[in-house]
């Protein structure tokens, strides 16, 4: 029994667990996957990426393991050759639809900011009164709030897509009468 909630936490939740998971007794490895699992999760309906400006869905590792993230274009080292190729050879586009279970197994809530990666943070240019400025933005509701929750990202059409960034997207057909 042990072993199928393993693998459906693997292939099914994208979940890491510890190179020496396997090297523990019964009670350690479920401690360990009660950690894994007694978490929130967002399953995120992702579109194809046809080039609009902005992030996706990459792997990301850090202390933690390897994780199914968020990430913003701005949070990507373009000098960096390799992560540079990731970015442009990425296949979908930032959450057009989520869906999130905020409940733990005992139907109560989360206290969300238990699962907010406080690293995140990134540095952004932005141009205010004419001016380019750079600002420090906090970990945002993809790439940081939810970062240590459980990501399942899905494919939906793209005519589910219809994002508005300036005022001029309002002039696209999709939001015409």
């Amino acid at each position: 029994m042990l072993e199928q909630v393993v693998t459906f936490a693997k292939s099914q939740l994208n979940i890491d667990l510890p190179s020496n998971f396997h090297d523990g007794n019964f009670d350690y490895q479920k401690q360990i996957l009660i950690k894994a699992l007694n978490r929130p999760i967002r399953v995120c309906g992702m579109v194809k990426n046809q080039g609009e400006p902005g992030g996706g869905p990459f792997w990301v590792e850090d202390e933690n393991g390897v994780s199914l993230q968020i990430i913003e274009t701005s949070q990507i080292d373009l000098d960096n050759p390799v992560q540079k190729v990731i970015l442009e050879s990425a296949t979908h586009f930032n959450p057009v639809d989520l869906v999130c279970g905020i409940k733990n197994f005992k139907g109560e809530k989360f206290n969300l900011l238990d699962f907010v990666d406080h690293n995140s943070g990134f540095v952004v240019q932005k141009n205010v009164e004419g001016v380019q400025i750079k600002a420090y933005e906090l970990p945002g509701l993809w790439n940081g709030a939810m970062a240590n929750w459980i990501s399942v990202f899905v494919e939906v059409p793209q005519s589910t897509f219809n994002p508005v960034k300036t005022v001029n997207d309002l002039l696209k057909p999709a939001h015409q009468p």
